[in-house]
Order: structure tokens, then sequence, then C-alpha cells
């Protein structure tokens, strides 16, 4: 396992979860991941990526929300976890993300190259 896998797999064990509003996507607009990120998921045609951007969408957004939720990346995870993310809805885990294991996520931001998804 490579040092970014091990750290991704770090972080996101340590991301609190929390339930959606139904049918609410106010997050999920273009966002970017690392390689290792999307790695994880689909290839989506330059076509659908385009579409997706000239919606402000996700291109992993379908009609029924998430498709790779299990696989989502950072950002998407870090939304309404932590009060500098938070969801328009309101909607938010029990306890916030621990201010230590926030500031590793943008360490990783800053050091590993990303892209628009």
């Amino acid at each position: 396992m490579s040092p970014d896998s091990q750290t991704l797999r770090f972080i996101r064990h340590r991301i609190p979860a929390f339930e959606c509003e139904p049918g609410c996507h106010d997050c999920c607009g273009p966002v970017t991941a690392s390689g290792e990120e999307m790695a994880r998921l689909p290839r989506k045609s330059d076509a659908e990526h385009a579409a997706a951007l000239d919606e402000l969408s996700c291109p992993h957004l379908g009609k029924t929300g998430c498709q790779v939720y299990a696989e989502r990346p950072l950002i998407c995870r870090l939304f309404g976890t932590t009060p500098r993310l938070a969801c328009p809805q309101g909607k938010r885990p029990a306890s916030m993300i621990a201010p230590h294991i926030e500031q590793q996520i943008y360490r990783y931001f800053e050091v590993t190259r990303h892209v628009l998804l």
C-alpha cells in the first residue's frame, strides 16, 4: 500500500458520518480529487465531465444521488462535518470532525495534486 493510500485510508476513517437531507445535492458541485481517489472512481467521458461542469455539478451525481458514495472524495466527505464547510440544510454529525484531523486533511490537500472531477 502506497503512503498516499495509507494517509487516505487513515483520514477517511476519521471523518464522522451523518445522514444527508433526502434529495439534497447542494454540496455536489464541481469538486476535486487526488489521483489516488480518482483511481477508485469509474471513468467518465469528456462529454460527461463537460455536461456536469456546465451544470455546476459532479459527473458522478445521478438521478438518485451520488453514484460513488462509498468511494466519494475527501472533499465530499468533509462537507457538513466542519463549520468551514457547513451543510446548507443544517445537517451534521453528532460530533464534528476533530480539529487535528481536519488539519491533516488540509495538509493532504496542500501536498497532493488534485484534479477537477
